[in-house]
């Protein structure tokens, strides 16, 4: 047990040293030494590369660092309130309904915000919530529920939600390269204030789940077992859905629609500090955080100068590692039946 938190704070070194590393490439290349001096006040870099390095570089390592990490303990919470391996904000529709309700707002051009909280996020909130309730209602409404069921109705759900956003961008042509933008999912473009959004927004839901780390613990043991230990079920899926559609809004609001980051995170996480949600969950932020600065290192350098959205990179990483799971688990579920 005491191996785990300096796991998770080797962890969390790790993903410092690639932010550092990932901060010396681009079309721009900054050597070490001068990055170094830079971060001590030391005036060694020109005007550009200042203006590179601390308004376009930094912000930017800074949000994919923190969407990362909202996105993996998002997928913590969804695949235990799922109790399945494959659940993700991607695939349970979390994320495409939070993309529609960002797709409304540039269609509306809505700049309002209430309670301090922007048009986008919020509306991004409303669609994740509201798609991931439609998702547990209509699995439960199957013959035999399962879980699934919850998955297929995740997948259905998203499936018609991207649907519904590609009829948009028909319709109001005009806003569909900004909507697109959006789709394909982007850090290119950020600034400290996106990273404040992903900070509060973001790492709310990731507090929320961190909260919930013993009820995870329990609802794992199936829900009457979870009763008996005193766990109400209704509130706690309600939480869930809430802390965990809130993360995946941040991280859509401030970078667009990145799959596959919450799927693979935590089952990296569990390679080394196993399934106890209160290691899991800080494991996974910091892996999330990992691969997302991974991936964006890849999307600015692999046809630099010109860059690919870092949700292409992570769905060509995270498609076939979602395939591997599927059919890991039909393997497993076809040795059970055998057995039987």
């Amino acid at each position: 047990m005491k191996a785990m938190p300096v796991r998770i704070l080797i962890a969390a070194v790790v993903m410092f040293v690639i932010a550092v590393l990932s901060s010396l490439v681009g079309a721009t290349t900054i050597s070490a030494s001068d990055l170094f001096w830079s971060m001590l006040g030391e005036s060694v870099l020109d005007e550009t590369d200042r203006t590179i390095l601390f308004q376009l570089r930094l912000p930017r390592l800074v949000v994919a660092g923190l969407v990362g990490g909202s996105l993996a303990a998002a997928g913590v919470g969804f695949q235990g309130l799922f109790r399945n391996p494959l659940a993700e904000p991607y695939v349970i529709g979390a994320s495409s309904g939070a993309s529609l309700g960002v797709a409304l707002v540039i269609i509306s051009g809505l700049r309002a915000s209430f309670f301090s909280i922007g048009a986008t996020t919020l509306l991004a909130m409303i669609g994740a919530i509201a798609v991931v309730m439609m998702v547990l209602v209509i699995g439960s409404l199957a013959r035999s529920p399962s879980t699934m069921s919850l998955l297929l109705a995740g997948v259905v759900m998203s499936s018609m939600v991207n649907a519904i956003v590609s009829a948009l961008m028909f319709l109001y042509d005009q806003k569909a390269v900004v909507i697109l933008s959006w789709l394909m999912g982007s850090v290119a473009n950020s600034h400290w204030g996106t990273a404040s959004v992903a900070a509060v927004v973001g790492g709310s839901g990731v507090i929320l789940i961190g909260l919930c780390a013993r009820p995870l613990d329990a609802f794992a043991l199936g829900d009457t077992a979870s009763q008996s230990l005193g766990l109400d079920l209704s509130t706690f899926r309600w939480l869930i859905i809430a802390a965990a559609s809130v993360a995946t809004a941040g991280a859509v609001a401030a970078s667009g629609v990145i799959g596959f980051v919450g799927l693979i995170s935590p089952h990296i996480a569990r390679m080394f500090v196993g399934s106890r949600h209160a290691v899991l969950i800080p494991m996974s932020v910091f892996v999330g955080g990992s691969l997302m600065l991974i991936a964006d290192a890849i999307a600015r350098t692999v046809i630099a100068p010109a860059e690919l959205p870092v949700g292409i990179v992570t769905a060509i990483l995270g498609c076939p590692f979602f395939l591997w799971l599927l059919l890991r688990d039909r393997r497993s579920d076809s040795t059970l039946g055998a057995s039987q």
